[in-house]
């Protein structure tokens, strides 16, 4: 594994106030990663409780190496197939919408392999660093339980070619294993129902599973026990005013806010925030979907983290903590060009089919408690995590599927730059150009 020299054990004293607008994994991260640098931080969210949106049911795997982007040679044209079936992975619904066209075109101009090597090997380098943070947060706070466990990832195929070409292009050779069909059934028994259907599969020991909503609870139990946290709730933000190039405050239902520094983290609302401001960030929503389905002892399901590749569709596993049972988070989908949280019928049922057609003895899906949220994505599938040229007005935003992934990292990332601190990996296609 990758290491890095960045340590947290000793920062020197802050005396900055930050105020951070979004308190979903990536807006609590940040002020984690801020706080422990000696400042101070204002947390804000519109909802009424942390967490509650992109970050609340989202797949629940930690998959620090398989984190190629979305855009990829080839992709363009699966998804013109993918349109044509009404339970494809990816639907796109064409919008009077410049915003959407943008992306879209800048999305097609990632799509070239070299374009998807580069980014994923970024993306490798910051989940890496995350999940180093992850656990350093872990030794060092008393965070609560939140279904964390260790217990690997497989991502299987239906296609001997896909197969071939996935074990041709490891992005952790060292840390990753090809399986072919006797090998995958031997780790993981549980997908003998579609054994038939199966090649082989990568195996990745490493990686993780974690209820990202309650990751986001246990970050805020920590921090309301610090002297210098603040958290106000239900507290949406209409406007940043700006002069000389600063931002002097942001309005609020509470009135004006005012501190030294400004961080975005609330998802696509950042991009009607910076909109007001005329700075166009490269984002979009990819609606997504979940589902979550409690386990009963005599459930059959994986006990290994599952991407079915071909379908796109993950499994997780979350462990029972104090007050909920062990759980199977199945999460799938990428609708473009709707940009609502509402439960679309036919898109859920398909989810629940193919969910109970892949492990027909994990239990009734139709049982499952369902779940719709909106992915903010950039075209390249790379964040943004800088500055702006606003001297004081700071962006972390643009995870797309990988936000509780990279949370960490990102969140370390950039309280490093906002404190004067050498980066801990290279920033390189990460920031904004402007």
């Amino acid at each position: 594994m990758t290491s890095f020299s960045a340590t947290q054990a000793h920062f020197p004293i802050m005396s900055s106030h930050c105020l951070i607008i979004g308190a979903g994994v990536i807006g609590l991260t940040t002020a984690y990663a801020l706080l422990q640098r000696g400042h101070r931080v204002t947390l804000l969210d519109a909802c009424r409780e942390v967490g509650m949106g992109t970050s609340y049911a989202n797949g629940g795997q930690l998959s620090y190496r398989y984190v190629a982007p979305l855009a990829d040679a080839g992709v363009p044209l699966q998804a013109l197939g993918w349109m044509l079936n009404r339970d494809s992975p990816l639907t796109f619904r064409p919008q009077l919408d410049l915003q959407q066209w943008r992306w879209c075109a800048a999305f097609i101009a990632a799509c070239r392999r070299s374009v998807n090597q580069r980014n994923g090997q970024r993306l490798l380098q910051l989940a890496l660093l995350s999940q180093q943070q992850l656990h350093l947060w872990q030794a060092q706070s008393p965070l609560a339980d939140f279904s964390w466990r260790c217990n690997g990832k497989l991502v299987v195929y239906r296609r001997p070619q896909a197969l071939s070409r996935a074990a041709a292009s490891l992005v952790a050779p060292d840390s990753q294993q090809v399986l072919n069909r006797q090998q995958l059934l031997a780790l993981e028994p549980s997908l003998a129902g579609m054994a038939e259907q199966l090649s082989g599969a990568i195996f990745t020991p490493g990686d993780e599973v974690g209820d990202c909503h309650l990751f986001c609870q246990a970050l805020l139990g920590y921090l309301q026990q610090q002297t210098h946290f603040q958290l106000l709730e239900q507290c949406p933000v209409t406007a940043l005013t700006q002069h000389a190039g600063q931002i002097q405050a942001i309005e609020t239902d509470l009135g004006p806010l005012q501190a030294d520094h400004y961080i975005l983290t609330a998802g696509m609302g950042s991009y009607e925030l910076a909109g007001a401001l005329g700075l166009r960030l490269p984002l979009y929503p990819l609606k997504g979907y979940s589902l979550t389905l409690p386990l009963a002892e005599e459930a059959v399901a994986p006990h290994i983290s599952v991407t079915d590749y071909e379908r796109k569709m993950v499994y997780a596993r979350l462990p029972a903590t104090g007050t909920l049972p062990q759980r199977l988070r199945v999460a799938a989908m990428v609708d473009i060009g709707v940009q609502d949280t509402l439960i679309t019928p036919r898109r859920i049922q398909s989810l629940r089919q193919q969910a109970t057609a892949s492990f027909p003895a994990a239990g009734d899906f139709a049982q499952a408690h369902s779940w719709a949220g909106l992915r903010p994505a950039t075209p390249t599938g790379l964040p943004v995590i800088g500055a702006t040229r606003w001297g004081n007005l700071w962006l972390n935003i643009g995870h797309g599927a990988l936000g509780f992934t990279l949370a960490c990292g990102s969140a370390t990332l950039l309280a490093e730059q906002l404190s004067g601190q050498p980066a801990s990996i290279s920033l390189d296609g990460l920031t904004l150009g402007y």
